[in-house]
């Protein structure tokens, strides 16, 4: 293949961004190709959220090399980023320096990624053919690989508790909002005064409770309700003290606490069965309860489309979307974040050479991902790229200590903690085994805990095949 051929990078998010840092490193020439009108468009729409992983996590180093010697000032690694910093003093800087920005190109959308005249079947000659890569436009891209870091925040995962849309669903829409709505600021309006119902388990569900709770201290009517599937909301609230990171420690922490106070309404073993607009309201049923708001937040996580390569020869688990070498590291009936192991290139790779999936994509509806984890990826994959397999298949991450002994650091307008300069305990903590994911304090997986199920079998009728 012709090696003056570009490595196409679909995305410019945090990941896509950090493998361009690493193809620009090596000298071999790539192309970003970004749907929004700037770097990290999903970042920005949830600009108002704190991260709970402070800089030393969030930057690659391929990425802090380059901005280093343009004379970038790298924040303080102890400070928690929002997403709006996170974009302002580290990703907009990195996408303007001179050895990326004439390759990025905004508000392109790719269309298909397939091989020059190859569909999926054709073989013959198959690796020594470029890919071609489809704009919406109809311009074509030729490459020599393909990096998808596209993430998965344009396709949520639906309210249903069955994976597919409840009854109702399209219908109620108008009513819905997507995950992360900045409830205390450009969104307060939409919540404030009214009843909302926020769905899912996940960090995502817990920052608009919190949000919300916050809220309802401040503007007089305003209810919160929260509603999971699990018949507990132990996994929820995380491992609290255990956290290695006391900010997403502290999450569940205040959850609970707001829980416990009666501040947010807790329905556990609620599947969403149906939903039925009412005038002004919606009805949210699980077929044995029922639930009336003026809002629904869907904080149910995301799934990835591998619709744009379906003409590529791709080896998905049939449970995660993820590679199937990569599904067994990170299935959440395992694994929490902690206990997923490094992985690199191998365990991304594809039937179909020179292409890969980066970032959140790589782990398909797993909820684990980790910035960390996705900028080790994007570096041992352009290793591969560059034939450079040993350092491909050298692994590691440099992820926090286990042993946190505040469960609730009292955070700063920096995110710092409040005290002693941000140090959370004077205690020694244990370091974790190298190449360990970032310890929770969880033992186990996120769905190991048993699921209500409800009985939709109709009055009168009693068996079935296995009764």
């Amino acid at each position: 293949m012709d090696a003056a051929l570009p490595v196409v990078v679909i995305g410019a998010g945090p990941v896509g961004l950090a493998a361009a840092a690493h193809l620009s490193e090596r000298g071999i020439p790539f192309t970003v190709i970004e749907a929004g009108d700037g770097p990290a468009a999903a970042i920005r729409q949830w600009g108002h959220v704190r991260l709970f992983s402070p800089w030393r996590f969030d930057v690659d180093p391929a990425a802090a090399r380059l901005l280093a010697e343009a004379g970038w000032a790298r924040p303080d690694d102890d400070k928690l980023p929002t997403g709006a910093q996170l974009v302002a003093d580290y990703l907009q800087p990195l996408a303007d320096l001179p050895q990326l920005k004439p390759h990025l190109r905004y508000g392109a959308r790719v269309a298909a990624v397939t091989r020059a005249g190859f569909d999926r079947v054709r073989t013959a000659g198959r690796e020594a053919t470029p890919f071609l890569v489809r704009l919406d436009s109809g311009e074509e891209i030729l490459a020599r690989a393909v990096v998808d870091a596209s993430g998965t925040w344009g396709t949520p995962n639906l309210l249903g508790a069955a994976g597919i849309p409840a009854h109702g669903e399209p219908e109620a829409a108008a009513f819905v909002e997507s995950a992360l709505p900045d409830v205390l600021g450009a969104d307060r309006e939409r919540f404030a005064g009214r009843a909302t119902l926020v769905v899912g388990a996940g960090h995502s569900a817990a920052n608009t409770l919190l949000a919300l709770a916050d809220l309802a201290a401040q503007a007089p009517g305003t209810t919160v309700t929260w509603a999971i599937r699990a018949a507990s909301p132990a996994r929820a609230y995380g491992g609290e003290s255990a956290d290695a990171l006391p900010a997403r420690g502290a999450l569940g922490t205040r959850l609970r606490e707001y829980v416990e106070s009666g501040a947010i309404t807790l329905l556990t073993g609620f599947g969403v069965q149906r939903l039925t607009v009412t005038g002004e309201q919606v009805e949210v049923s699980d077929g044995a309860r029922t639930v009336v708001v003026d809002r629904i937040v869907s904080a149910t996580g995301f799934r990835p489309d591998h619709g744009i390569v379906s003409e590529l020869r791709l080896d998905l688990d049939p449970i995660m979307g993820s590679p199937r070498a990569l599904a067994p590291l990170i299935d959440p009936n395992q694994h929490s974040c902690g206990t997923v192991p490094p992985h690199g290139a191998d365990d991304l790779a594809h039937p179909e050479p020179g292409y890969y999936a980066i970032g959140v994509k790589s782990y398909g509806r797993a909820p684990t991902f980790l910035l960390a984890t996705g900028y080790e990826q994007a570096r041992s994959v352009v290793a591969a790229l560059a034939g450079d397999w040993a350092a491909a298949r050298d692994v590691q991450l440099d992820l926090p200590e286990t042993g946190v002994c505040n469960s609730n650091p009292v955070l700063g307008a920096d995110g710092t903690g409040a005290d002693s300069g941000g140090d959370c305990c004077g205690t020694p903590a244990v370091p974790e085994p190298t190449g360990r994911g970032l310890a929770t304090g969880i033992a186990g997986g996120l769905l190991s805990a048993p699921l209500v199920l409800t009985d939709l079998t109709p009055a009168g009728q009693s068996g079935g095949c296995c009764s």
